[in-house]
Formats: C-alpha cells, sequence, structure tokens
C-alpha cells in the first residue's frame, strides 16, 4: 500500500485509490489536492484465477482489507477493473482513465458496479467536484435567501442583518453576504468593520470550486454568524465566475445563506440570484416606492425564481401590504413595523434583530419558521 499516512485507517472520509497505472495515479492524486483531500492509494488488488477469470471470494476479501467498504468514494483506474470485479456491489465507484475508447470499457463499468466512467482530462472538473463533496460532507444545500429594496431606504440590509441574527441565534449555520459593493459594509452594520478576515476583494482571484470549509473559516465571525462583506478600499468589483463560486461553496455546507443585493441587477449580481431560493423585496407601503419597486422587481424576475413583498411601516394615508403586493403582482411574505429607536442602537453597536421581542425579531423568527420548516423548498 502507498499513499496513507501512516497509522490511518482506511476510509474514514477520504476517498480510495486503486490503479497500477503511475501516470493515471499521477493525475488523481493531483484532483484530490485539488478538492483537498488526501486519498488511501492501493495498487489493484490481487488476481487469481478462477472459471471466469477471477477468483471472488479472494477479491471480495482483498477489498474489505483495502477500505472498499468503508471509503466514502472508489475511484478504479481502468487497468484495475478486471481485478477488482469480484468485489462487493457499492455505491459511489467510479471507473477513470485517458483512454476510454475501447467498447468493452463499458462492460467493465457493469461488471464492478461503477456509477459513471470517467474519462481525463475532459471530466477533470467533474472529478474535483465528486471528490470535495466526500470531503466536505456534502448534504442539503443551505437555504439561501436575497433580500433587496424597492426603493432607496427602504431598510432592506437592516431586514439582511436581522435575518441573519435571527438564524444564527436559532442556531443554524449561517453567512450574511454583502452583495452591494457601494453599501458601505455589513461589517459595519454588525459593528465588525476591523474584524479580522477576508472580504469580497480577496476572491476577486477565484476560479472553479471553493472550498466550503476554506471559505467559512476565512470570513469575519460576527454574533455568532460568519460575514462576507467589502472593504473599506477602491475596488467595488469582483469578476461574476468569482461571485459564482464564493456563493455556491457559502451554500455548500447547508444551513442559510442571507444576501444583501443592490437594486441594479447586472452580471454579477444576476450569478447570485440565480443561487438563491427566494428573493424578499422591501418596499415602503407608499404609492412612489411602489413604483420605483417596479421597475426593481422587472429586473430581478428576469433571473430569481421566486420573488415576495415585504412591506415596511404603513405612511399616513398610505397602502396597506397586500394592496402593494396586488400592484406588484408578487406574494406577500408579511409587514415589518418602522422600529422607532433601532438606528441609534444599531450606531451604538447592537445589531439588527438583537431584541427578540422587537417586531423586526419577531417577523424574522417566524419567517424561518416556515422557511426552514418546509422540506419542499420555501413555502408560499
Amino acid at each position: 500500500m502507498a499513499g496513507s499516512a501512516p497509522g490511518s485507517a482506511p476510509g474514514g472520509g477520504r476517498p480510495l485509490i486503486i490503479t497500477e497505472d503511475p501516470l493515471l495515479l499521477d493525475d488523481l492524486l493531483r484532483l484530490c489536492a485539488a478538492a483537498g483531500a488526501e486519498p488511501h492509494v492501493h495498487h489493484a488488488l490481487p488476481e487469481q484465477t478462477g472459471a471466469d477469470g477471477v477468483d471472488g471470494a479472494a477479491a471480495d476479501g482483498a477489498a474489505g482489507s483495502a477500505g472498499w467498504d468503508t471509503a466514502p468514494l472508489v475511484l478504479v483506474g481502468d487497468d484495475a477493473a478486471r481485478r477488482v470485479r469480484g468485489a462487493p456491489r457499492r455505491a459511489g465507484v467510479f471507473l477513470v482513465g485517458r483512454e476510454l475508447d475501447d467498447p468493452r470499457v463499458w462492460q467493465r463499468a457493469v461488471e464492478i458496479g461503477a456509477e459513471e466512467v470517467l474519462r481525463l482530462p475532459d471530466a477533470e472538473s467533474l472529478l474535483v467536484d465528486r471528490i470535495a463533496d466526500v470531503v466536505e460532507g456534502a448534504g442539503r444545500p443551505a437555504l439561501a435567501v436575497g433580500v433587496i429594496g424597492g426603493s432607496g431606504g427602504a431598510g432592506a440590509s437592516t431586514l439582511a442583518c436581522a435575518l441573519a441574527v435571527r438564524a444564527a441565534r436559532a442556531g443554524e449555520r449561517t453567512i450574511l453576504i454583502d452583495g452591494d459593493p457601494l453599501g458601505g459594509g455589513m461589517d459595519v452594520l454588525l459593528g465588525g468593520e476591523s474584524a479580522e478576515g477576508l472580504r469580497w476583494p480577496d476572491f476577486a482571484a477565484s476560479r472553479g470550486r471553493v472550498g466550503a470549509g476554506a471559505l467559512e473559516e476565512s470570513l469575519p465571525e460576527l454574533h455568532a454568524l460568519r460575514v462576507l462583506s467589502w472593504d473599506r478600499g477602491d475596488r467595488v468589483v469582483v469578476p461574476p465566475a468569482a461571485i459564482r463560486s464564493v456563493v455556491a461553496a457559502a451554500r455548500r455546507r447547508g444551513g442559510v445563506v442571507v444576501v444583501d443585493l443592490p437594486r441594479r441587477v447586472d452580471e454579477a449580481v444576476a450569478e447570485v440570484l440565480a443561487q438563491l431560493d427566494l428573493v424578499l423585496m422591501v418596499v415602503p407601503g407608499e404609492l412612489r416606492s411602489v413604483a420605483a419597486a417596479g421597475r426593481v422587481a422587472a429586473g430581478v424576475r428576469m433571473v430569481a425564481r421566486d420573488v415576495r413583498v415585504v412591506v415596511r411601516g404603513r405612511c399616513p394615508g398610505g397602502l396597506d401590504p397586500e394592496t402593494v403586493a396586488g400592484l406588484l403582482g408578487a406574494p406577500l411574505a408579511g409587514e415589518v413595523p418602522v422600529e422607532v429607536g433601532l438606528p441609534g442602537r444599531v450606531a451604538e453597536g447592537e445589531a439588527p434583530g438583537s431584541q427578540g421581542r422587537s417586531a423586526l425579531a419577531r417577523f424574522c423568527d417566524g419567517f424561518w419558521q416556515r422557511a426552514l420548516g418546509s422540506t419542499q423548498g420555501v413555502p408560499a
């Protein structure tokens, strides 16, 4: 056996590689490194000739000793397929090679119970994703909620912060993402502008898959949640590809992701909207704000799957929440009254949503109870 850490046991969240092809092994080790995985490496299992060319009992015993049953993912080189033909059937087996034009390769894949046949280098990106899913413990992705103002000063950033704070206090793994480079910084709103950790400009060069665990650990932790904000530098542009990779990584480990969105939908914002389960549009209950929100909603609906209205406050002689939602042609998610004194408390360091009995906190708690209680998406 080669490639295992001293004293480590097979399996335990580490992929298993079975091949005698040194060039293929180099490729697979490189892809595992790209995915942040340290694999166990075995040469092909011992071949013993029987009636069909392989002694199934021998292969079964060898496979068990090599971690075949316990490894979360098994990568079998095309050169080794015949030698593992008698191993027990299991999920998570992939037949991998560089030259897979031989039509018999599909027969060999069926014989070992492989889920897929992967040809390198074409399938490198797919294979890195599969390996990284094993390392990170891929499961149900986070519920991703965007918050956008229908008009200027609607209070979208305040609601986004409060939603994140309340989710974290309810025990959810929570990441708050600042999607507005001109908004002044969500870390400032949470009183953490000097907190150590990475900001958006640090991810501008990101390409391909970003490690979910590494992302989370690199961000500032404020009020029991992680925050990806903009810094106070001059850079206000991150390439859409980098934004797509970072948001996908934020979602990958489950829990809740809340994104504060700008009102203008450009290519970068569209990348975020495409990964959201739901967008809450915050609209003051007066006619001019509703007119502005209609234009914002038109841009958001081009990409977002689900857009709902949150009415903030009632102006004297203004519109009731149902009328606002009706004029915008979107479902009503609820009403958040204007909270007197909140701006002053935030300026003194209090995070929005911190006071559990406030109207803002009660709205957020009710929203999460409905949203997280659904196993079929976000309930209407």
